[in-house]
């Protein structure tokens, strides 16, 4: 058969890398249908060459792609387009959260055929099938889609509700290893020796104006239960002697009843797990709770603090109902259940005036500072406002109002400066100064010379004590200017800083 299907995952980060997920999820919908092939470029030397080598059989119809802003744009981008260029007959698709926000962009590249709008798991197969058939016309039917018709009009179909996610075929791991030894996407991190990355549910049933999985989701949320996440969790201890698991969902913790369940299972398996959730959701949970969570191997949580400033709260549209008071009151709850609260935060949000932004940004530091007193050890990471385009949100007509754009080539997404916005390292918004971007770099800086993260599980002993010996200084009398002593020990052990490359791993 020449129908084959290539899934390419696009190389994410340097050093050691997690189980590819999203392409196993693609994998899973197709399995036993069609024939396909896994390419992950984190673990090829040269995926092109692979790719390539693929397509040049003439057995290949189909190229998916996942793609995620940043890194990943490096080779999808280049990649698609070579084949569009030297194999047009190939159908290109692609999915993730660039293609799912970004898909007029795109589109109109000329090299990407289709979108797969949020979760392809119905969505790819009935693509296949339907373009098999030569039905071009029942495309309309198929929801999760994005493409451009006959007259090149794009068209975007149904959304399609969430589906049961302990009714998904599993993902083919044995599969994947075929391609890949499964046990070389087992990282040793500050988690466990063997971390295993894992997917348990679906979107986020909040709608924050600075979260770019809400114009996919739209405010849903779908969770396997916890019986069916523990068969995996099971499978991989058995086969691959796993000791910790990530959880990566967009909201691990949205049903209590779930996580209790979870942890009721795990809590005699010796293995420490790690998730995002929101500071509301897990504040209603006791104290009882949390400690069952601790006792079953919850060891950190990422949690959405955003900013203590309830106005901009309110401006970022967080919903729920986080304050800055339950941020503190709820750093000191962690702190009792030995729960490491890791904590991100978003400044420069757009405001009226230079001044106003540059008083929020301020204001944030200082509350930053104040956590650190409650809590010393809640990790901190800080983002700059980078916007996404959840167009009809109040916030993004401001975003409008003061001048940002989004690139209208696709290839301008690779350049340095706007993958540094994909980082939410260098936003390029025109409210957000140079003179602000320094205040929040330095500080950052200084911030993790004196509190370095426990996650870079390098940074002890005497390497810690040096680095809060010489940020000392800077960071309790306020003086962030400059910082290059903090920034050159950082440089020479490698400081890796989990808000860009994930946990340190080997």
């Amino acid at each position: 058969m020449n129908n084959k299907t290539i899934i390419f995952n696009p190389k994410s980060a340097s050093g050691k890398h997690r189980i590819p997920n999203s392409i196993l999820q693609v994998g899973a919908s197709i399995h036993g249908k069609y024939d396909y092939v896994f390419v992950d470029g984190n673990l090829e030397n040269n995926p092109w060459q692979t790719i390539e080598n693929y397509l040049k059989t003439g057995k290949f119809k189909y190229f998916g792609s996942t793609v995620m802003p940043g890194p990943q744009l490096r080779q999808a981008i280049p990649f698609t387009k070579k084949i569009k260029e030297q194999f047009p007959e190939v159908v290109t698709v692609w999915g993730g959260y660039f293609a799912s926000n970004q898909y007029k962009v795109s589109l109109n590249s000329g090299y990407v055929d289709y979108v797969i709008n949020g979760p392809g798991d119905n969505t790819f197969p009935e693509l296949i099938q339907t373009l098999e058939a030569n039905k071009k016309e029942n495309l309309i039917l198929i929801k999760n889609l994005i493409y451009k018709d006959e007259n090149s009009k794009i068209v975007k179909t149904a959304v399609e509700a969430l589906l049961d996610q302990d009714t998904l075929p599993k993902f083919p791991y044995d599969y994947l290893n075929s391609f890949y030894p499964v046990k070389n996407y087992l990282a040793k991190t500050f988690m466990g020796n063997k971390t295993l990355s894992y997917h348990s549910s679906m979107g986020c049933p909040f709608s924050c104006s600075f979260c770019a999985v809400v114009p996919i989701y739209n405010a849903k949320w779908k969770g396997m239960s916890a019986n069916r996440i523990y068969e995996d969790v099971k499978y991989f201890k058995k086969k691959h002697g796993i000791d910790a698991v990530e959880f990566h969902d967009n909201n691990f913790f949205t049903s209590k009843k779930r996580v209790l369940e979870f942890s009721e299972l795990i809590l005699n398996d010796n293995i420490s797990y790690w998730g995002e959730g929101r500071i509301d959701t897990i504040n209603m949970y006791s104290d009882d709770d949390l400690k069952l969570m601790r006792k079953a191997g919850c060891k950190m949580i990422f949690l959405g603090a955003e900013t203590g400033n309830d106005a901009v709260l309110k401006q970022m549209n967080k919903g729920g109902t986080q304050t800055g008071l339950m941020i503190k009151d709820f750093v000191l709850r962690m702190k009792n259940a030995d729960i490491i609260p890791e904590l991100s935060f978003v400044l420069g949000m757009p405001a009226k005036t230079e001044k106003e932004v540059y008083d929020q940004i301020l204001w944030d530091i200082n509350f930053i500072k104040e956590i650190k007193e409650i809590n010393p050890n809640a990790e901190i990471i800080i983002y700059l406002f980078s916007p996404v385009p959840t167009e009809g949100s109040d916030l993004y007509q401001q975003i409008l109002d003061a001048g940002f754009s989004f690139p209208e080539q696709l290839e301008d997404w690779i350049s340095p400066s706007w993958e540094n916005f994909d980082l939410r390292k260098n936003p390029l918004t025109p409210w957000l100064k140079p003179y602000m971007i320094d205040t929040i770099k330095n500080f950052e800086t200084v911030l993790n010379g004196y509190y370095p993260t426990v996650s870079d599980f390098r940074i002890k002993g005497y390497k810690k004590q040096v680095l809060q010996l010489v940020s000392g200084i800077r960071y309790k009398t306020g003086i962030y200017h400059y910082p290059y002593e903090i920034k050159a020990l950082h440089k020479l052990w490698k400081y890796r800083q989990p808000e860009i490359e994930g946990f340190y791993s080997e």
